[in-house]
């Protein structure tokens, strides 16, 4: 039994060593995905890693709901040892297995490297994962697990809360009051039946929030690319643009997740498209706002009102002019505070840490163990392929409707039973879902991050050209029932389709609808829909070159000769506004998007 022990203790650090110079978790290389062991393999490492150490040290690092602590107790032995340093935290961590955190602990590289490989598992009592580095967790094999649904209706009902005190100045009222002032007058507010709610981010906050807003007599909107229209009709909600709901809302509610595609979308261009008047809520994230425009908006009654829980950094200075807004109200990041919430929050994520030092696939994972090396070498230009060619795709998405219906065609010279598509459904996934959403998707977390999102992958494999040697010959998606920013991606039979495929190593994009084109996948895209006539190439390369823009790849498609044809422009840097107002000037040119991968 020893030798055992040892050969599989032996075979783990190898793989370890073989994997750490891959560089997994960088934003340009492949996220890790869960070996694809069988079951009996990975219980045999565990009731081994088990029979070394009867229980499993959990540290809790932070408070942590009664109900958690006990369920914790009866799987492991629970340290509770709340607000140690960085460095006090470094020194105890080489003697637990898992470490629980909320908001205030951050979990560093530092603190990985001085586990010396002993954690296994970290849970985040909350959603946000701000705090752990998710890189460093997964360089060295460590499951992070999080808990994001049993906040939701003390979110909901907080942000329904700010909406009614900010409407009726009650915060303002209350301090006057106690200041020795009476001044009914100055504090006449508005009601909120009749009025219009802008939902931003129809998640299950949002929805809750939703809801409640109808009990209360508004008219409720709501805007999220994800969101099945099927499931907003049947609480009497209408998806519209984003562009319509901040157009017409009296009041706008933010639950929408912060990534580089949200971050700072309330901004001065935004505010001045809004109705004069408009009444603000946000218990999301701060950074969504862009804090300077609020209160130039502010100012400039654009926006009448604002009610603030969270904020772009917490807590925000003392002399914040946004805080000191007399017509600002706000709160300290209250949103899950409530005793229910926060013993809902302690249950699951014990829940969450136990199943995974059990060896148990948590469904609210945001990362995983890493894949063998082996089946990684060969993949790898083809994951990368996959999560590009998702990424592609759900930007060229627009309308209200959401995305519900994606087809994914393998082409492959393999037998079926060769090829396992599951890494590559994934990182499908993974493009089509996290340019609008804070999940981080894996092999773990793919397929329900998908089901919670009203998302049907289906998948079909046809026989390819080229060698068995190599795993496939292209990839194409297709999104069906929604409309197109670019009208030629539109494929014969109605839907959004791009194909791709890996040569020499590097992954490229050859088709775009029905229009043939060949760009690397590196960088940024300018695709645009042009007459075809000589000059072309010339004239759009002219306008990137004043503009300092460089291009790495350019490719032109078209249907026949001085008929339509599709140029496909790969950029290094993102192009300004400006800039690509211009290209859009050019006579030929009849549409273009720029797609950021």
């Amino acid at each position: 039994m020893a030798a055992t022990t040892s050969t599989a203790a032996s075979s783990l650090l190898a793989t370890k060593k073989n994997l750490s110079s891959l560089s997994l978790t960088s934003a340009n290389n492949l996220p890790a995905f869960s070996p694809l062991l069988t079951s009996s393999r990975r219980q045999r490492f565990i009731v081994l890693s088990a029979s070394l150490n009867s229980k499993p040290t959990v540290l809790v690092a932070e408070k942590l709901g009664e109900a958690g602590i006990n369920l914790l107790k009866d799987f492991a032995n629970v340290d509770c040892s709340y607000n140690l340093s960085p460095d006090e935290l470094c020194t105890k961590i080489s003697l637990c297995d898992a470490i629980i955190v909320r908001s205030g602990t951050k979990v560093s590289r530092e603190v990985f490297e001085s586990s010396g490989g002993r954690l296994k598992v970290v849970g985040r009592a909350g959603v946000g994962i701000d705090n752990v580095d998710l890189a460093a967790a997964t360089e060295h094999g460590c499951l992070v697990v999080n808990a994001p649904t049993a906040n939701t209706v003390a979110a909901a009902e907080h942000g329904i809360a700010l909406m009614a005190a900010m409407a009726r100045n009650v915060a303002q009222a209350d301090a006057s009051v106690k200041a020795g002032k009476w001044e009914r007058n100055k504090y006449v507010g508005v009601s909120l039946v009749g009025k219009t709610l802008a939902v931003m981010g129809f998640g299950k906050v949002g929805s809750e929030v939703a809801r409640r807003a109808k009990g209360l007599g508004m008219h409720v909107i709501a805007h999220d690319p994800y969101a099945p229209a099927d499931r907003a009709r049947a609480i009497g909600v209408e998806l519209v643009s984003f562009d319509e709901a901040i157009a017409t809302a009296d009041f706008i509610s933010l639950h929408m997740p912060l990534t580089p595609a949200t971050a700072k979308i309330l901004n001065d261009e935004t505010f001045a498209k809004m109705k004069k008047g408009v009444r603000i809520v946000n218990v999301a994230r701060g950074g969504v706002i862009d804090e300077d425009a609020l209160v130039r908006a502010l100012d400039a009654g654009i926006v009448a009102q604002a009610a603030l829980d969270v904020f772009t950094v917490e807590p925000p200075p003392q002399d914040s002019k946004l805080v000191q807004h007399e017509r600002v109200t706000v709160t300290p990041h209250l949103g899950a505070s409530t005793k229910e919430a926060q013993e809902g929050v302690a249950i699951e994520i014990a829940e969450a840490v136990v199943g995974a030092l059990k060896g148990e696939l948590a469904s609210t994972s945001v990362n995983a163990p890493m894949v063998p090396a082996e089946v990684l070498t060969e993949l790898k230009p083809y994951v990368e392929l996959a999560e590009k060619l998702g990424r592609l795709a759900v930007q060229l998405v627009s309308g209200g409707s959401g995305v519900k219906d994606v087809k994914v065609t393998y082409a492959s010279a393999r037998a079926p039973d060769d090829l396992d598509t599951r890494v590559l459904r994934a990182m499908i996934t993974k493009g089509l879902i996290e340019p609008i959403s804070s999940v981080f998707v894996n092999l773990v977390n793919a397929d329900f991050s998908a089901k919670q999102r009203g998302l049907r992958i289906s998948e079909e494999r046809i026989l390819g050209d080229g060698s068995p040697e190599s795993p496939l010959h292209f990839i194409q998606v297709q999104i069906a029932n929604v409309e197109s920013k670019f009208a030629s991606a539109i494929s014969e039979n109605g839907e959004i389709k791009v194909e791709g495929r890996v040569k020499d190593g590097i992954p490229h994009l050859t088709k775009v609808g029905s229009f043939e084109v060949d760009v690397s996948l590196e960088g940024s895209i300018i695709l645009c829909r042009q007459v075809d006539q000589p000059g072309m190439i010339g004239k759009v390369g002219s306008v990137l070159g004043v503009e300092n823009v460089n291009v790495s790849f350019m490719s032109v498609g078209r249907i026949a000769p001085r008929k339509q044809a599709v140029m496909a422009i790969g950029v290094d840097e993102q192009p300004s506004k400006e800039t690509l107002k211009k290209i859009g000037d050019i006579p030929a040119v009849e549409e273009f998007v720029f797609l950021k991968l």
